[in-house]
């Protein structure tokens, strides 16, 4: 008798099949989706938009073939159809369609609650229409308000477990929404729901230094790798925007070929001018000339033909159309033209999400060839180092990976500072063009150097230069400065 064992093939697991939210940068943050026929957990304090991120799910869902329901136990129907009316999504004719249903169970303030009550009459109402439309998708926002008038924790996550097995059952891929205390840790007696639930995402809004931002995190998904990180996020006309760098590699174009800079003597410098789809930082102190560089540029390139989209924290169009009629720039051509775009704005009027949604929904509707973002020094005041970081970060790599070319100026508070930036972006930019203020024989003297260029044999003198009547002209030979 053969004493050797029949040893079985490993059976190896099934990969975790994901449904997509349709919602802006959400699938990226969550490598595909949300886990089909699964819950996933929103937490959050108020206004971090449990419930629009909810909605927004069924509604992608169901212009995507994908029917489902809202179950409410906090909002009137006629609300959130009010609500989603203000993202452009026409619920009644969703649900005309029988693609989308929106139940309210929120009690009245004049019922009386007397006697024992439970979910089971709700679930079979549920039951009935998810049958009826054939319901893949289900959202049930804020559960937690109906459930406290139980007044028993052991009730109450008795009535939860019950839900869930029977969301289960039902094959449907839910969400649903949990008040959270500021901090973001769940009211005590619903911290189970963490462990219950196979994907938790967390919503916070934070204020620092006066200027609020949004941001979500996710705590956990069972059986799949997701994006870790916080990531802004925020309301657009269409819906929710979420912001990641999610590529563990870097999907940047490769840079083109050389592009003037709108002034002679730098092209000779830079061996041709800047590269396409390259990031180039100018960094001076005050009266350097650094916008004049800038929009040097914008002028060169929209006479050319080409689309630039100017980001400026600084000015007003009108002062700087007039400011740049000095030197004998005239912007207000190429504006004319529509192929100059111009977005003004203080950093601390909002949050960095709403300036990178403003800065995207630009880009994906004028399509530039160009950007100039005049000055990053500005984006602190956006909240904090950090957060100018996370703002110009997603920014600049977002213009590297669609080609676009970009042109950065930095205000330093010295001639003598040797952080180019301020804010540690030195290695996403490709050139660095430095520019001061020198005293030489009882006057002030503009000063240029080219502080590194990628893949470039640059000039590595200090040369003086002037702003005239007639733009920008370097001279030719080196300054005294520079020897």
């Amino acid at each position: 008798m053969n004493s050797e064992r029949s040893v079985s093939p490993i059976k190896r697991p099934y990969p975790i099949t994901k449904v997509p939210t349709g919602i802006m940068g959400m699938d990226a943050v969550l490598n595909g989706g949300v886990p089909k026929g699964s819950l996933t957990l929103l937490s959050g304090g108020p206004g971090t938009g449990k419930t629009m991120l909810g909605l927004e799910f069924l509604v992608k869902g169901a212009k995507a073939d994908s029917p489902g329901i809202l179950l409410t136990f906090e909002e009137r129907e006629a609300d959130l159809r009010n609500y989603a009316g203000g993202f452009g999504w026409d619920i009644p004719a969703l649900e005309e369609e029988n693609r989308l249903t929106l139940l309210s169970a929120r009690l009245r303030s004049e019922v009386i609650v007397s006697g024992d009550f439970d979910l089971r009459g709700i679930l079979g109402v549920l039951r009935q229409k998810a049958d009826e439309m054939k319901a893949e998708r289900i959202f049930i926002d804020a559960p937690d308000v109906f459930l406290r008038l139980l007044e028993n924790v052991s009730r109450e996550r008795v009535e939860i477990h019950g839900l869930h097995e029977w969301l289960r059952d039902m094959g449907m891929t839910t969400m649903m929404s949990v008040k959270a205390r500021s901090n973001g840790d769940f009211f005590s007696h619903y911290e189970f729901l963490d462990y219950m639930a196979d994907c938790v995402i967390h919503l916070d809004q934070r204020v620092f230094e006066q200027v609020t931002t949004r941001r979500l995190r996710v705590i956990k998904y069972r059986g799949t790798s997701f994006g870790r990180n916080e990531y802004p996020f925020g309301f657009t006309n269409q819906g929710v925007w979420i912001i990641p760098v999610t590529q563990t590699n870097l999907q940047h174009q490769a840079l083109g070929d050389c592009l003037s800079s709108g002034v002679k003597g730098l092209d000779e410098i830079l061996d041709g001018g800047y590269r396409r789809s390259s990031c180039t930082l100018i960094t001076g102190s005050s009266g350097t000339g650094k916008t004049t560089f800038a929009c040097s540029f914008a002028r060169s390139t929209t006479a050319m033909g080409e689309r630039v989209l100017y980001l400026d924290f600084e000015e007003s169009w009108d002062a700087l159309v007039s400011c740049m009629l000095s030197p004998g720039i005239d912007l207000k051509a190429a504006r004319d033209s529509g192929r100059l775009r111009f977005l003004s704005a203080m950093p601390e009027s909002q949050g960095i999400e709403e300036h990178l949604i403003q800065a995207f929904l630009a880009i994906e509707a004028f399509k530039p060839k160009h950007l100039v973002l005049d000055a990053i020094s500005a984006c602190r005041r956006m909240g904090s180092n950090h957060a100018a970081f996370d703002y110009l970060l997603r920014l600049v790599n977002h213009c590297k990976q669609l080609g676009i070319t970009s042109l950065l100026t930095n205000l330093t508070a010295s001639d003598t500072e040797h952080e180019i930036t301020g804010i540690d972006l030195s290695s996403v930019i490709d050139t660095v063009i430095i520019l001061r203020n020198s005293e030489v024989e009882g006057e002030y003297k503009r000063e240029l150097g080219i502080l590194k260029s990628r893949g470039r044999g640059h000039s590595n003198r200090i040369y003086q230069f002037h702003i005239t009547e007639r733009g920008i002209e370097i001279d030719d030979k080196e300054s005294p400065h520079g020897k």
